[in-house]
């Protein structure tokens, strides 16, 4: 008789833990969009006159549901079709993909992407303060590089390291480069196990970086380490300068005033560094080609500063079929060597900044299509570091912090140049999306995760001491001062509305973003 009663209880016990458990799950799902999201809906409308789509700009409206764009609707059709879900209307606001910034947070005493310095450097930027003006600039994914924090990502065990210091921290997507250096390029199972951990791909650097657990490759890493990319078809991108002889380093003492002056530090990394090293790299990039030995993997090539030498090789390599792409940065097509006042060593950063006719001929290659894309190369560090008050460039800390600041600015110097919404997409959406291996990123399609900024092209605003910047120390951002377009109003991440106008979700709920 007990037997019985008990089988009889049996089922409704595990009824009821069932009910129990669904219950939870749905609470915690409520709650856990109340923390990650300013909108406190799965399913909803977003509305505007101006939506950004791979066909074009349209008026019409996209359906988000749960994380994912689920439909796009233009205006003529939007009015006769049943809308379930709640409707949030932009207006005039342009709505465009959430920007994809590969080469985010390196802190390094010359050079920078996205650099995070987590963990052992988040006194420099962390994830928390960096992902926050990530999101209040319209950046949805962030790829962090992988020297700067300490130690550097080489291995698969500081790999976790980095996600552990990530683990919910983040207000964007995160993903991760791994670091090819002498320790780890001509150790295949080594690079495999980085791999396999999830890295997105590999960087290198072909001059110092100026972190001593990250040494500098040559042409033989690079090769090795393209031979392993090949297999799991992910870049490598590489800091393309070679040190050579410079007549400056005979000339010139670091306590001097001509160390003080831009035009010395700019002698210090002539164009040739550049020029040199992508004459290597195009040696090696054949391999890549339909039926090469590394066919399979591909060559990034970061930063680019020189419009002249470098890129005519770049150009050469593309036409010959290798399988290669470059990008260079916001601060190379707003600022010119010669506006950069001396001592003002917020300006520093490698490869230099270089002089106005240089700076045409970029806007004029990223326009016709041969510089591929853009990254903000954000390259914090405390002020004591970039040394304002000394002023010596020859030995401040190198780096541009820009990271809240890519989408106005590429906008507001750009639209001298007729840079349209659609280019901005392309250079800041769909192809950093492609480099990263990222497939339902970078565009507002069916289908697609709901990474989404929302932004005014023509509100202009000043970046004063009132304005609120979200990264660590602003005061040493080469942008601080200048009055710029293009106010962001607001980025969905996942569908979660992650930033509106000056206040950001209560929980950090961005995704660590792992190759499979």
């Amino acid at each position: 008789m007990g037997y019985v009663l008990q089988w009889r209880v049996l089922p409704l016990l595990t009824l009821l833990a069932s009910f129990l458990f669904l219950f939870y799950v749905q609470n915690y799902c409520k709650l856990s969009r109340k923390e990650c999201s300013l909108l406190p809906y799965q399913h909803y409308w977003i509305t505007s006159k101006r939506i950004v789509t791979p066909q074009g700009v349209i008026s019409g409206a996209v359906e988000i549901k749960e994380g994912k764009i689920v439909s796009i609707v233009k205006e003529e059709d939007w009015h006769g079709k049943s809308k379930a879900g709640h409707i949030v209307h932009y207006e005039e606001a342009v709505v465009m993909p959430g920007l994809i910034d590969v080469y985010a947070v390196e802190s390094i005493s010359f050079l920078w992407h996205a650099h995070l310095d987590d963990p052992g450097r988040a006194e420099w930027e962390g994830f928390p303060s960096g992902t926050k003006a990530a999101v209040a600039g319209g950046i949805t994914t962030l790829v962090d590089m992988p020297l700067n924090s300490f130690p550097s990502t080489v291995s698969q065990e500081t790999l976790k390291l980095k996600i552990k210091a990530a683990k919910e921290r983040i207000y964007v997507d995160v993903g991760f480069w791994g670091g090819l250096v002498p320790e780890n390029a001509f150790n295949a199972s080594a690079l495999e196990a980085l791999l396999n951990a999830g890295v997105l791909g590999l960087k290198s650097f072909m001059c110092p970086s100026g972190i001593n657990d990250f040494p500098m490759t040559n042409a033989s890493h690079i090769k090795a380490g393209l031979s392993v990319l090949a297999k799991y078809r992910r870049p490598l991108l590489v800091h393309s300068e070679i040190q050579q002889d410079s007549e400056i380093h005979l000339e010139a003492k670091d306590d001097s005033d001509d160390a003080r002056s831009y035009s010395t530090y700019l002698k210090t990394r002539p164009p040739s560094w550049e020029e040199a090293a992508i004459r290597e790299l195009v040696t090696l990039t054949k391999d890549t080609r339909s039926g090469g030995l590394a066919e399979g993997a591909h060559l990034h090539i970061v930063h680019l500063s020189d419009s002249s030498s470098s890129l005519e090789l770049i150009k050469e390599a593309k036409s010959g079929g290798d399988s290669i792409t470059v990008e260079t940065c916001p601060h190379y097509l707003a600022f010119s060597a010669e506006e950069i006042h001396d001592g003002d060593t917020r300006f520093k950063c490698a490869p230099p900044i270089r002089d106005a006719a240089n700076k045409e001929k970029l806007w004029e290659a990223l326009l016709e299509g041969h510089i591929d894309m853009l990254s903000s190369d954000h390259s914090p560090t405390v002020p004591e570091l970039k040394l304002l008050d000394d002023g010596n460039f020859l030995r401040a800390w190198g780096g541009i912090s820009s990271l809240q600041f890519v989408l106005p600015v590429t906008w507001s110097y750009g639209r001298k140049y007729g840079v349209t919404f659609e280019q901005l997409a392309l250079w800041w959406s769909e192809r950093p999306a492609k480099l990263a291996g990222q497939e339902l990123k970078g565009a507002i399609a069916t289908g697609n995760l709901a990474d989404i900024v929302i932004w005014e092209p023509d509100v202009e605003f000043e970046l004063n001491d009132d304005y609120p910047v979200y990264f660590k120390h602003p005061s040493i951002s080469a942008y601080m001062g200048k009055k710029l377009s293009g106010r962001v109003l607001a980025t969905f991440v996942r569908g979660n509305l992650v930033y509106k106008e000056g206040k950001h979700a209560p929980a950090a709920c961005g995704v660590p973003i792992l190759a499979q």
